[in-house]
């Protein structure tokens, strides 16, 4: 009996290898900083969204000291910022977020618990966002990037390099968790998942995210998957736990799942009083607090009751100095809220191969043809081919791009050329490809993701909106420029789920550019300066146009580029303008067959050619718009909405639009063949228009 005791006291015994000091500070920093939040600055309303991390914040601190390589990726939700002290962040900086400040996070654009840390020297805290579950896709793309570093780029610093991701309870039921989790365990991903599990997701139960409310325990026979579960409040065993789970992933670059339990001491946020909570769970809660059992687990075993002390008013001293820095740094001058929703020429600080130095190769936007005509699929193909062979950082991938060549072909034969960790499939999930593709190019990669169909996007609305916008809401800390090609439109006949449109979704989603190109040649020139630019872009195929005989042009060049926001003049006159994209480009220009008409190709949506539709407008003094997409709200709407604006004095008829119905897309012929814009009836609208 006395040496079984004496093997558990052992066992227990403080891990010398960790400075418990310094756990010990940054417990008592993070709880003085809840506090200073709950009992004065939210009362005061100078922070509007308070979530504390009490209960949760000694498991957090002791992961975040175990993130010690310098590529090392976290990427938490909104009560981590325990965790961000852990990795050197500022507390005046935390606050100062928290009050909406120039400065810190996001210079007051974005709630200042959505946390992001870039670090060159250390452990960064990935852009967070504010949807729950939204963290886990990227993180497992931040993975696959260390992995690509390591093996392919033969970078020897990420050798140890691990990805690590955290979400309570109530997160595990979302897409993003499973798609993450499938991600990291098909491809072996140096990935921590790290679960705090505090039984609650707001007011839900975590027995209703997962069936008797333990995740870890439901993952235990999950292949290639190493699970550790325990008490999150223990400091012996947190501790031990997060070792282990943190070695096993750097020594086995394989993914593991740590859940640790914890007590939300305080409510979901400030504003929850937790009424749903019997007296009797609040206070089992609180008899779980760690900060009074990290006190009695050090003290004396590794500092004095004095050192404790002082600790605490170390804590608190800081927390007020941070305070008052805080409060003296201004709030954002409001003329710089526009900027940095796309790249303006000052670099951001972490994601995209440009903030690593990149330079790209000239090119011109003069086609050097060799004179044989290619159809758009050969086209976007060679451009892969080309872009692959002379940047390594490039990568393509989605469902069914590798042996079989994407439904579309237009990857055929680049993964047999450039092998399976630059051209592979992916499983099945939007979410995954989109969230994925995020946290490779955090990582600094250029990832070319592919959704089959324009509807299929739909899964992956979120990490596409949350993409956009990681510029202007880190107030450009971080960027991730992608390349998500997307075929869509009506190819034959149509139907509701492969031939949407739509474009007009990614223009009003901020900090994305939209390429439309409507033949091959501008398919070549818009998707290398996608390639080697430093936005995210979607590129749009129309699947009419992929082997159309119009769309057919010699290839320009391995030089030839296009800047977005020029549109081309296809055809040109004096009596009527002609705006149109894609697939209706051909059609606009056959029905204004013996009319002296300007037909304007925009090639991009965002940023569209509004001076070459004006200037057009001002000088022929009619104007229709033709589109495939539905007519309510339709990117032709806000192009009417600005010729109006700008150019009203110079009509001589009404700003005229010619669209699809507002249905969608139908699957028979002649049904389609109603429903989109024909020559016929774009040639009715030209000539009502002219002879207004």
């Amino acid at each position: 009996m006395a040496q079984a005791a004496l093997r558990r006291i052992v066992r227990n015994a403080p891990d010398e290898t960790i400075d418990w000091k310094r756990i010990a500070y940054l417990l008592q920093l993070s709880r003085a900083l809840d506090e200073m939040e709950e009992t004065r600055l939210v009362p005061e309303k100078k922070v509007l969204y308070q979530f504390s991390a009490r209960g949760h914040d000694m498991a957090q601190i002791l992961l975040g000291c175990r993130l010690t390589e310098r590529h090392d990726g976290a990427c938490g939700y909104y009560r981590s910022r325990p965790l961000l002290l852990a990795l050197g962040v500022d507390p005046a900086d935390a606050l100062a977020s928290a009050m909406g400040r120039a400065g810190g996070y996001s210079d007051g654009r974005d709630i200042g618990v959505v946390f992001n840390y870039p670090n060159r020297s250390g452990a960064s805290a990935l852009p967070m966002c504010g949807g729950v579950g939204s963290q886990y896709t990227p993180t497992a793309g931040w993975a696959q990037a260390i992995e690509y570093c390591r093996t392919v780029l033969k970078q020897s610093d990420y050798d140890r390099a691990i990805a690590v991701v955290l979400g309570g309870d109530g997160s595990v039921a979302s897409n993003g968790f499973w798609s993450a989790l499938t991600i990291a365990t098909t491809q072996t991903l140096p990935m921590l998942f790290y679960v705090e599990d505090n039984g609650y997701g707001i007011s839900v139960p975590s027995t209703l995210q997962t069936p008797g409310g333990n995740i870890a325990a439901n993952l235990s026979g999950w292949r290639n998957l190493a699970v550790f579960d325990g008490d999150g409040c223990d400091p012996a065993e947190a501790a031990r736990l997060t070792t282990e789970a943190v070695d096993f992933v750097r020594e086995n670059r394989a993914p593991a799942l740590l859940r640790l339990t914890v007590p939300r001491l305080e409510g979901h946020s400030f504003q929850d009083t937790q009424t749903y909570k019997s007296e009797n769970v609040v206070r089992a809660e609180w008899a779980r607090d760690p900060l009074p059992r990290l006190k009695d687990y050090l003290v004396p075993a590794v500092m004095s009751a004095e050192e404790w002390q002082a600790s605490v008013a170390q804590a608190s001293s800081a927390v007020e100095a941070a305070r008052e820095a805080a409060e003296a740094r201004p709030v954002a001058d409001p003329q710089t809220v526009t900027s940095h929703v796309f790249f303006e020429g000052e670099m951001q600080q972490m994601g995209g191969q440009h903030s690593l130095g990149y330079l790209a190769p000239p090119t011109s936007d003069q086609p050097a043809g060799d004179g044989k005509r290619i159809n758009m699929v050969t086209a976007i193909r060679r451009t892969l081919d080309r872009e692959l062979s002379i940047n390594e950082r490039v990568v393509l991938f989605g469902e069914d791009i590798g042996p079989k060549g994407g439904v579309h072909a237009v990857t055929l034969g680049l993964q047999e050329k450039f092998g399976k960790e630059r051209v592979f499939d992916t499983s099945l999930s939007e979410e995954g490809i989109v969230g994925r593709a995020v946290g490779m190019a955090l990582a600094g990669l250029v990832p070319v993701p592919e959704i089959q169909f324009r509807k299929y996007a739909e899964p992956a609305t979120e990490q596409i909106n949350d993409c956009g916008t990681i510029r202007w809401r880190t107030n450009n800390r971080f960027a991730a420029p992608i390349v998500l090609r997307m075929p869509g439109g009506f190819f034959k006949c149509g139907d509701p789920w492969h031939s949407q449109t739509n474009e007009v979704a990614f223009v009003h989603q901020p900090g994305w550019q939209v390429a439309v190109p409507s033949n091959a040649e501008d398919a070549v020139g818009l998707l290398r300066t996608a390639l080697r630019g430093n936005d995210p872009v979607i590129f749009f195929e129309h699947r009419a146009m992929l082997d159309h005989a119009w769309a057919r042009r010699p290839y320009p060049g391995d030089d030839f580029a296009l800047p977005f926001g020029k549109a081309r003049f296809t055809r040109q006159g004096d009596v009527i303008t002609i705006v149109t994209w894609g697939a209706m480009v051909p059609r606009c220009e056959e029905a204004a067959e013996g009319i002296s008409a300007d037909v304007i190709d925009l090639r991009t949506l965002m940023p569209w050619d509004r001076e070459a539709v004006l200037s057009s407008v001002r000088r022929t003094r009619r104007c229709l718009i033709v589109h495939e997409d539905l007519g309510t709200a339709g990117f032709g709407a806000e192009i009417s909405a600005v010729v109006a604006d700008e150019a009203f004095m110079d009509l001589d008829a009404p700003v005229t639009r010619l669209t699809m119905p507002d249905i969608p897309s139908p699957h028979n012929p002649v049904l389609l063949d109603w429903a989109v814009p024909s020559v016929e009836r774009i040639h009715e609208k030209i000539q009502s228009l002219v002879e207004f």
